[in-house]
């Protein structure tokens, strides 16, 4: 086959960002917002119609590497970058199955996952595997979560850790996602929690708190809870916020939003991106989002995984 065109699913988190670097459960969605890779055989490599250079494309210049021979990349995204909806993993997941199939190689989902996430961890200096699972499997996994948070995917390790990855049955929620506009590189952000984790046992309990809110948040999604995952995911927002990951716009935008939602929270990263609210009345946390400056739109989730197109 001599040209590929593949894509994968942007997520959000419901519960655990930051603190799932470190071993805490954390629970992901995937999104109907993907990013598609078309790729084939060419004499040299180019991305998007530019000469791959190693400084400006550093994703690729690590995926490169399980590619057999140079290839011409062109790249389509509805997932605005930096946004917190998890764009790298989606690319990464994406443009790895399009080399697999190239390659003449079958690839199950956990080594997928696995490469994805090697990649971001290469890229980002810390990371955990949820996004790339979530972009890799779609619907709505878990990492770290009890057994019967749903059936266990696969296991992947870096280092010191450990990651268990399961399918989650996510009931039926309306989201609103509310992007600041602000482009929030996460490695730095990482970085940043993990200096003030280090030097501070403070830091280390709101860890643990994030970790303990995500359990109670599976549980509420088991029992199909949503006033009750409402109120955790603001609450696991707080937690973010004493991390020093939210911002003032982030947090505009969440406090616009809880007058019609169940709860809302940051989700990724954070220092700008988006925000995601859970609601009954998407169109008026729409309006209040707007209002507040940020750009809202509405997602459906149970969307599937990395694909062939």
């Amino acid at each position: 086959m001599r040209t590929v065109r593949t894509s994968a699913p942007g997520k959000l988190i419901i519960l655990g960002e930051h603190a799932v670097v470190y071993g805490k459960p954390a629970v992901a969605l995937a999104i109907d917002r993907r990013i598609t890779c078309t790729v084939s055989l060419s004499s040299e490599t180019v991305i998007n119609g530019r000469a791959f250079d190693a400084n400006k494309h550093p994703y690729f210049d690590h995926m490169m590497r399980y590619s057999n021979s140079p290839l011409r990349i062109e790249t389509e995204s509805d997932i605005p970058s930096g946004s917190g909806l998890g764009s790298s993993a989606a690319l990464s997941s994406s443009f790895l199955k399009a080399v697999s199939v190239m390659n003449g190689v079958h690839i199950d989902n956990k080594k997928l996952a696995t490469d994805a996430f090697l990649t971001e961890y290469n890229v980002q200096g810390r990371a955990s595997p949820l996004d790339t699972s979530a972009s890799t499997h779609g619907n709505g996994v878990s990492l770290n979560g009890p057994e019967e948070s749903g059936e266990h995917l696969w296991d992947i390790t870096m280092n010191e850790n450990t990651w268990s990855v399961r399918n989650v049955k996510i009931p039926k929620m309306t989201m609103v996602i509310g992007y600041t506009g602000l482009h929030a590189a996460t490695g730095p952000l990482v970085e940043k929690v993990r200096r003030y984790k280090d030097k501070c046992k403070f830091a280390s309990d709101i860890v643990d708190e994030i970790g303990q809110t995500t359990l109670e948040g599976m549980d509420a999604l088991r029992k199909g809870d949503i006033a009750e995952l409402g109120d955790l995911m603001t609450k696991d927002h707080k937690l973010l916020s004493i991390l020093g990951v939210s911002c003032n716009e982030l947090n505009k935008l969440v406090n616009a939003s809880l007058r019609h939602s169940y709860g809302a929270k940051l989700t990724g990263a954070g220092g700008g991106g988006s925000m995601i609210a859970l609601t009954d009345e998407p169109e008026k946390v729409c309006e209040a989002i707007s209002l507040r400056g940020g750009t809202p739109f509405i997602v459906k989730t149970g969307e599937p995984g990395a694909r062939v197109e």
